[in-house]
This record gives C-alpha cells, sequence and structure tokens, in this order.
C-alpha cells in the first residue's frame, strides 16, 4: 500500500512540475507577443497622427 502512495505522490510532482513548465513558457510567449504588438502599435501611431 505505501508503495502505491509513494508512486501515486512521484506522479503527482512531476505533473506538478511540467504544469509549471507549461506555464512559464505560455507566460514569456504571451509577453513577448504584447511587447511586439506594443511596439508596433506606437510606430502606427506616429503616421496617424501626421
Amino acid at each position: 500500500m505505501n508503495e502505491k502512495i509513494f508512486k501515486t505522490l512521484g506522479q503527482i510532482g512531476a505533473a506538478g512540475i511540467i504544469v509549471g513548465i507549461i506555464t512559464t513558457i505560455v507566460g514569456i510567449t504571451a509577453g513577448v507577443i504584447s511587447i511586439v504588438s506594443g511596439a508596433r502599435a506606437l510606430k502606427l501611431k506616429g503616421k496617424i497622427m501626421i
């Protein structure tokens, strides 16, 4: 019984690490996309105002 609990806890820990890595990657990607979009908007702002 203890071996089954130990194995289950190991799987839960591994799943937590994987979810953390995926969340970090998605967050970084969203940040980069946001920065690029903002830079494009600022670049176009100058053309619209003239």
